[in-house]
């Protein structure tokens, strides 16, 4: 007689999200080691420009030339260590339930391609051409969006200061997400 003896499948390495956090800090390290004005080049060089998208020519254009590559190579780029570290720390928080759900290639086809377009949208939205967007915000915000999906009745952990005290409290993470996406 055999008996069926569930296996345990053992999940994969999860490789994705330090993989990304690596880069991103490195990106900003080596924009930080640059002068200021370097930097400021480096943001208009590789960040995403408000400029010559409006008609499918512009776009045929932006691909054979590799321009529209900028909307890609804008999420490694970071304004200060707050705006890196701000992104991190909702890449961890997030990225890696969803990297456990997902796998490491679908999360960084989601990060890269929910940033692309992301920073598409943003363009469209502040449509001028001396902006430059630049961050990984917006791929961030994919993650998050991916993250309620996935967990729709998930809470988070926060630390509130009440007074003298800090309170931990848990709250649902749509309540949390909102609260992020007002400020």
């Amino acid at each position: 007689m055999f008996v069926s003896i569930p296996s345990r499948n053992k999940t994969g390495l999860r490789w994705a999200v330090p993989l990304l956090c690596v880069a991103l800090l490195a990106a900003f390290l080596w924009s930080i080691s640059r002068p200021d004005e370097a930097r400021r080049t480096l943001w208009l060089d590789w960040g995403a420009l408000a400029t010559g998208l409006g008609s499918s020519h512009d776009w045929w254009a932006a691909l054979r030339d590799g321009s529209v590559l900028r909307l890609f190579t804008a999420l490694f780029l970071h304004a200060d260590w707050s705006h890196l570290l701000g992104n991190l720390v909702f890449l961890l928080i997030f990225g890696l339930p969803a990297e456990r759900v997902l796998g490491p290639w679908r999360l960084l086809l989601l990060f890269l391609f929910g940033g692309a377009i992301a920073n598409l949208a943003a363009l469209y939205v502040i449509g001028s051409p001396e902006r430059t967007i630049i961050g990984a915000s917006g791929a961030v915000s994919a993650l998050m969006g991916t993250y309620l999906t996935l967990f729709p009745r998930a809470k988070l952990g926060v630390v509130l200061p009440l007074g003298l005290f800090l309170e931990f409290v848990r709250a649902p993470a749509f309540l949390l997400i909102g609260v992020w996406a007002a400020l």
